[in-house]
C-alpha cells in the first residue's frame, strides 16, 4: 500500500497520546522538585522510578507497534530513513542541552538515543515472525545474564560500565545520567511491541481500526481524539514540553 494512502490506526495514536500526557506529569513533577517546589527522590524513590520504567516501555512499545505497521504498509527505507533521522537529531540536540542544564549528568544515551538505534535492529527484524517474542525474552533477560558475569569477573568487565560501552546496558552500575535507556533490556520491549503489533494486523486490522473510531465517536471523543492528535505529534511535542515547563517555573520564580 502507498505511504500516502495508507491509513492510520487512531487507537495506537491515542495509546501514544496517553503515554506524552504521563511523561508530562511526570516531568513536571520532577521540574518542580529541581526548582525546589516539591522534595522527591526521583532516582530512589519506587514510587517515580516504577512510573519512569513503565512510561519509557509505553513508549518503546508503542514504537513496536509503529514499526510493524510500517512493514506491513510496505513502508520504504527512504521514507523509514527521513523519520530516523528527525529522531537522531532530535537526540543529539537532548545531549546538548542536557550538557548545559546538567553538566554533571547530562544524558549520552537517553530514551531518543535507544530509540534511534532499537528502530534500526527492530526494523531489520521484521521479518522474524514469531521469533521475535523469542528475542525479546532474550533482550530482556541479557542485563540480568551480565549482572551476573559482572559479579563472577567485575575486573575484566568493568569495560561495560564505560561510556564506551554502557549504551548496552550490560553493565553493574548505572551510569550518572538525567536519562538513560540502553539497548538491553528495551529491545525486548521493542520486539514484543512490534510482535504484538504483527499479530493484532494479520488477525485484527479491521478491529483495530473500528476501535479507534468508536473510541473517537464516544462520549468521550474530543479528549480521545485530543490524545490521537498528540500521539502523531510525538516527537515534536516530546522536544517543546520540557522547555515551556522548566521556562513557565523558572517566570514563576521570578515572578513570586
Amino acid at each position: 500500500m502507498p505511504a500516502h494512502s495508507a491509513p492510520r490506526f487512531s487507537a495506537i495514536d491515542m495509546l501514544r497520546g496517553f503515554a506524552m500526557v504521563w511523561m508530562t506529569l511526570f516531568h513536571f513533577s520532577f521540574d518542580l522538585q529541581h526548582f525546589g517546589y516539591l522534595h522527591a527522590n526521583f532516582y530512589a524513590d519506587p514510587f517515580w522510578t516504577i512510573q519512569r520504567m513503565a512510561i519509557v516501555s509505553l513508549f518503546v512499545f508503542c514504537a513496536g507497534l509503529g514499526q510493524a505497521i510500517g512493514v506491513q504498509q510496505d513502508q520504504s527505507w527512504g521514507r523509514f530513513w527521513k523519520r530516523w533521522r528527525q529522531i537522531a537529531l532530535c537526540a543529539l540536540a537532548v545531549s546538548v542541552g542536557s550538557r548545559f542544564m546538567f553538566p554533571n549528568s547530562f544524558i549520552t544515551f537517553g530514551i531518543l538515543h535507544g530509540m534511534a538505534l532499537m528502530l534500526i535492529v527492530v526494523r531489520l527484524l521484521g521479518g522474524a515472525g514469531r521469533g521475535l517474542w523469542l528475542l525479546g525474552a532474550v533482550a530482556l533477560a541479557l542485563p540480568w545474564v551480565a549482572a551476573q558475569l559482572h559479579a563472577a569477573w567485575p575486573d575484566s568487565l568493568e569495560f561495560l560500565n564505560t561510556r564506551a560501552f554502557n549504551w548496552l546496558g550490560l553493565i553493574s552500575r548505572k551510569p550518572i545520567t538525567e536519562d538513560y535507556a540502553p539497548l538491553f533490556p528495551w529491545l525486548g520491549v521493542m520486539c514484543f511491541g512490534m510482535a504484538t503489533g504483527q499479530w493484532v494486523l494479520q488477525r485484527h486490522s479491521a478491529a483495530l481500526e473500528r476501535l479507534g473510531q468508536t473510541w473517537s465517536q464516544s462520549l468521550a471523543g474530543a479528549p480521545l481524539r485530543g490524545l490521537a492528535l498528540l500521539g502523531r505529534w510525538s516527537l515534536s511535542y516530546y522536544m517543546v514540553h520540557q522547555p515551556v515547563l522548566l521556562g513557565a517555573l523558572a517566570l514563576f520564580g521570578m515572578l513570586r
